[in-house]
C-alpha cells in the first residue's frame, strides 16, 4: 500500500502510558493507517531516528477566541507541539453577539483576559452573530491547529438580557431562552459551556461579568440542557483563594455536576508558599466530586506575572482597586493612585490577602520608561523603598506615577516550588492545563507548558516518566472532552503528531516581548526548543520551527470531531 506519509524509525510514545517502542507511523487521508513496522513507500517520508514521536498535545484551557481572527497558527501554542486547543473558557467570549453589543464583548475580553482594546478593535473580524456562526466562521477562515469550543455563558446572557445581564439574575422566561440558545450551541458542536464566579472577573464598565450574576436556578437549567445533549463538559473558574474550595464553591460544583450528569473541570489548584498543603487538602475534600469524573486543573510552569498599573488585573478582586477599571484614562488612574484615602484602603485590603503576604519583597521593577528611574530596574519594591526612605506601598505607587503608569513590575506569584508542583501535577486526580494561551498577553505566557513539562520535569528532574507525561497531556484531556479520535497513536486515529528531540526539548524560562499583534500590539511569547515536526490531520504544519504554509487545522465537534463544518 502506498501511503501519504511515513514517519520512520522513531521512538513511539503512543499517549496511552504504554512503554515506548521503535517503529514507523504511516499516514493516509489524514489518519494513522499503520504503526510498527511499515512496509512499502509513501509520497513523503520523515526520518525520526533518535527522535520521539508522540500524539499532538491538547491544551484544555485557552483564550484564543479573538486571536484566531488574525493568527490562524494559534501561536504560541502551536510552536510547542500543541495540535488542539479548547477555547471559550471562564464564561467570556465573543459569541453570540449582536452588532450593537460588540463593544461590551470587546471590553469584557479587555478586563477579564487582559487583551488590549486597540488590538481587539483592529483584529476581530465580526463575521458572525450566533454561536454556531462563530464556529463556522473559524472553520471558513482556516486554522493551523484544531480548535474545540466551549459556549461561554456571559454572551448568551447578554444576547437575551442586554446590559441587565451584568446586574441581576434571569427571569424564568429569560432562563428558558438562554438554555435554548445553549442547546443550539451544543447541537452545533460546542463541547459544553463555561462560567466564572471569581470576583476579579470584571467586564464592561467594571461591572461583574454577566455569568457571575446567574442564580443557582439558572445554572441548574443550563446544566440540565447540557445533560440533555448527552455529552460535553462544564468549565468553571471559581476559587476565590488559589487552591481553596469554600463551602459555597463546593456546593456550586456539586450543583453543576449533579444537574448535568457531566464532568466539570474547575480552576484551579495552585501551589502557595503561604499554604503549601492547601491543594492536597482540597483534593481530599473534593473526593466525592472527583469520583463523578470532575477534575481540577493544575499548572506546570510557575506563575510569574508581569504587570503595570494601567492594567491592574492582579488586584482586580480588591474593592479599593475597582475604580481603576471601567475604561479609565491615564489621568484618571493617576489621580486615583495618588489619593491618600485610596492608598489607605488598598493597604488595608492587602493586609488581608495571604497570597500577597510578601508582595514587596518578591515584586521586582522590571522595566521603566523614564530615564530618571533606570537605576532601580530589577530591584525589588522593598529595596527601592529603602533607598527612598518611604513605605514600600508609597514607593510602589509613586514610582508608577513618576513613570506615567508605564513601569512594568514582575512577581513570581504561585507554583514556584518545583518539588510540590511536581507532586501536584503527577496526582492522577488532576488535569494539566491553565495555560491561558491568548490571554493576559502583556503579563505572562504559559502556552509552552508541554515542552516545559518534558524538558524540566521529565528530562532534568525525572519527576515522572516520559510515557506518563505524554499521556497526561494527550489521551487524558482527549478523553475528558470527548475527543474520541485524538490523543493517541493507533490506526484509525487522526494524525495529529509531534516529533521532538528528547535531549533538547524545552521552553524558554522567561518570555520575550514581541510587537506582533494587530496595530503592533505588545505581547509576551515563549519559543520552543527541540520540536522538529508538528503534524495536524496528517499534514506537516511546522518543520524545524518553520511553517510549511499548510493550514490543516479543523473546528472540532463532539461525535464528529474530524469534521471542519
Amino acid at each position: 500500500m502506498r501511503h501519504d506519509l511515513i514517519i520512520r524509525n522513531g521512538a513511539i510514545v503512543d499517549g496511552t502510558g504504554a512503554p515506548a517502542y521503535r517503529g514507523d507511523v504511516a499516514i493516509a487521508h489524514g489518519r494513522i493507517a499503520e504503526c510498527g513496522r511499515v512496509e512499502g513507500g509513501a509520497a513523503r517520508e520523515i526520518d525520526a531516528s533518535g527522535l520521539i514521536v508522540a500524539p499532538g498535545f491538547i491544551d484544555p484551557h485557552t483564550h484564543y477566541d479573538a486571536q484566531i481572527c488574525w493568527d490562524p497558527l494559534v501561536s504560541c501554542s502551536s510552536w510547542h507541539g500543541v495540535t488542539t486547543v479548547i477555547m471559550g473558557n471562564c464564561g467570556v467570549g465573543l459569541a453570540p453577539c449582536k452588532p450593537d453589543e460588540r463593544e461590551i464583548a470587546t471590553w469584557n475580553l479587555v478586563h477579564v483576559e487582559a487583551i488590549p482594546h486597540d488590538v481587539l478593535a483592529r483584529g476581530i473580524t465580526w463575521d458572525w452573530e450566533s454561536f454556531p456562526e462563530y464556529m463556522d466562521a473559524a472553520a471558513r477562515r482556516g486554522l493551523g491547529i484544531n480548535a474545540g469550543f466551549l459556549a461561554p455563558l456571559s454572551p448568551f446572557r447578554h444576547w437575551v438580557m442586554g446590559e441587565a445581564a451584568m446586574e441581576r439574575s434571569a427571569t424564568v422566561a429569560e432562563t428558558e431562552r438562554i438554555a435554548g440558545l445553549l442547546g443550539e450551541a451544543f447541537a452545533a458542536g460546542a463541547f459544553g459551556f463555561s462560567l466564572t464566579v471569581m470576583p476579579q472577573h470584571l467586564g464592561y464598565q467594571a461591572k461583574p461579568l454577566a455569568c457571575r450574576m446567574a442564580s443557582d436556578d439558572e445554572l441548574r437549567s443550563y446544566a440540565k440542557a447540557l445533560g440533555a445533549s448527552g455529552r460535553g463538559v462544564i468549565e468553571i473558574a471559581l476559587t476565590k483563594q488559589p487552591s481553596g474550595l469554600s463551602d459555597r464553591e463546593y456546593a456550586l460544583l456539586d450543583l453543576l455536576s449533579g444537574a448535568s450528569g457531566r464532568p466539570v473541570t474547575w480552576l484551579n489548584l495552585r501551589d502557595r508558599d503561604d499554604a503549601p498543603t492547601a491543594w492536597s487538602e482540597t483534593l481530599e475534600r473534593a473526593e466525592p466530586l472527583l469520583r463523578r469524573g470532575c477534575a481540577p486543573q493544575v499548572a506546570v510552569r510557575p506563575l510569574i506575572v508581569e504587570f503595570n498599573l494601567r492594567n491592574p488585573f492582579l488586584f482586580a478582586s480588591m474593592n479599593s482597586m475597582k475604580p481603576a477599571f471601567g475604561d479609565k484614562s491615564v489621568a484618571a488612574q493617576t489621580r486615583l493612585y495618588a489619593d491618600a484615602e485610596f492608598r489607605r484602603a488598598f493597604a488595608g485590603e492587602l493586609g488581608r490577602r495571604a497570597v500577597f503576604h510578601d508582595l514587596w519583597e518578591r515584586t521586582q521593577i522590571k522595566e521603566t520608561r523614564g530615564s530618571a528611574l533606570q537605576s532601580i530596574q530589577w530591584k525589588t519594591i522593598a529595596e527601592a523603598a529603602r533607598e527612598r526612605d518611604v513605605d514600600p506601598l508609597e514607593a510602589f505607587f509613586d514610582i508608577a506615577i513618576e513613570d506615567g503608569l508605564a513601569t512594568d513590575f514582575m512577581i513570581p506569584l504561585l507554583d514556584t516550588d518545583e518539588t510540590r508542583v511536581a507532586r501536584k501535577f503527577t496526582d492522577p486526580r488532576t488535569m494539566i492545563g491553565i495555560s491561558d494561551g491568548g490571554a493576559h498577553v502583556d503579563m505572562l505566557c504559559n502556552a509552552g507548558y508541554p515542552t516545559y513539562l518534558i524538558g524540566k520535569y521529565v528530562r532534568e528532574r525525572r519527576a515522572l516518566g516520559l510515557e506518563r507525561a505524554i499521556q497526561r497531556i494527550t489521551s487524558e484531556p482527549a478523553a475528558f472532552f470527548g475527543l474520541a479520535d485524538r490523543g493517541a497513536i493507533r490506526p484509525g486515529m487522526a494524525a495529529d503528531l509531534v516529533i521532538f528531540d528528547f535531549e533538547t526539548v524545552g521552553c524558554a524560562e522567561r518570555p520575550e516581548v514581541r510587537h506582533d499583534l494587530p496595530g503592533g500590539g505588545r505581547r509576551l511569547v515563549t519559543e520552543a526548543r527541540g520540536v522538529r515536526y508538528t503534524l495536524v490531520n496528517g499534514e506537516v504544519l511546522f518543520a524545524g520551527g518553520v511553517h510549511s504554509g499548510a493550514m490543516p487545522g479543523r473546528v472540532l465537534r463532539p461525535g464528529r470531531a474530524s469534521e471542519s463544518v
